[in-house]
Formats: C-alpha cells, structure tokens, sequence
C-alpha cells in the first residue's frame, strides 16, 4: 500500500469494511445510498492505495475474495446475516478490483 503522509486509501477501506460489516449486521441499512458510499470507497481504495508493485498480489486476495464470497454465500444461505455481510464486503471490493486490473493492464500497455 502506499507510504506517503495520511493514507486516505487505507482509511476509506478500513471504513469501507466496517460499513459493510454494520450493512450486513443490520440489513436495513442496506439502501441504495450506503452501497453507494461502500462502491465510492472502494474506487477510492482502487485509485489511492494500491500501487504498482503491489497490484498482483491485491488482484490475486481481491479475486479471491469475490470467488469465497459469492461461493460462501451459497453456502452460508441458511446464516442470511453472512449473505449480507459478504454482499457489502463485495460492494467495496470489486470497484477496487476492477481499477487496480485497469491500472495494471495500462501498465503493461506502456510498457
């Protein structure tokens, strides 16, 4: 992650996280408003605290993530709490995800 001064990157995903983790306890929460906010953070977290050389090893945890959590969904579907917690989680990482991919595909098109 990027070392530089405050890290807006890691803040906005420690409370990208803990938003989804209130999301999914609290599934009330859960509205178009607050997904919104958790879809900014992860863009956030995608431009601000990823860098370069840390790009593949956080599309390989990222990827794993969306694949345990939309497999953990269908297997946790009696525990609904979980389902939402791990809907959340999602909605933090895959914009993330996809700007790191972006950011690395630009790259090696540079290059």
């Amino acid at each position: 992650m990027a070392k530089s001064g405050v890290n807006i990157g890691a803040w906005a995903f420690i409370a990208g996280v803990a938003i989804a983790v209130l999301v999914g306890l609290f599934s009330g929460l859960a509205n178009s408003f607050v997904l919104g906010a958790l879809v900014v953070l992860g863009l956030i977290v995608g431009f601000l605290n990823v860098t370069g050389n840390e790009a593949s090893s956080f599309l390989l945890a990222a990827i794993a993530l969306v694949i345990v959590s939309a497999f953990g969904k269908n297997v946790l579907s009696a525990i609904s709490i979980l389902g939402s917690v791990l809907d959340a989680i999602m909605a933090l990482v895959v914009p993330a995800t996809i700007i790191v991919a972006l950011k690395a595909v630009y790259g090696l098109a540079r290059n």
